[in-house]
């Protein structure tokens, strides 16, 4: 995929409405609406609007959500964590560190090896199989 888009209006053009809302507005998909959610072969799971590798299948667990769940990222550097103060809530928002698209949060009661969950909204990934 393309290198991100340097404007909104780039992105309103790249982006479906929904992913917009998404990775520009830190929007949140409904849950259990997401394509990603219920998929469990191993591949990769990259940013929507960059192409950044962001989480591994290898990593992806069901933690029952509603929400695609990985405890762990594919490399150190590819998300940031940012403090999430919105809704009332202490939270820590996840975003691509490419483009800046908010992907989801980081939640502290996933399993080991990290014991984090990183929820992320499946409009905010691309999937690529592993070859066989």
């Amino acid at each position: 995929m393309a290198d991100a888009p340097d404007g909104e209006l780039d992105w309103r053009e790249t982006l479906t409405d929904e992913q917009y809302r998404v990775l520009r507005e830190q929007g949140t998909e409904r849950p259990y609406s997401g394509e990603h959610v219920d998929r469990d072969e191993d591949g990769t799971y990259s940013c929507v609007g960059c192409g950044t590798e962001l989480f591994s299948g290898e990593t992806k667990f069901d933690a029952h959500c509603g929400w695609p769940s990985f405890w762990d990222a594919a490399d150190e550097g590819t998300v940031e964590r940012r403090p999430d103060h919105s809704n009332g809530m202490e939270r820590t928002e996840v975003v691509c560190a490419e483009c800046g698209g908010h992907l989801g949060h980081v939640f502290q009661d996933g399993p080991e090896p990290t014991g984090e969950r990183f929820c992320i909204n499946s409009v905010a990934l691309d999937f690529e199989p592993d070859e066989e």
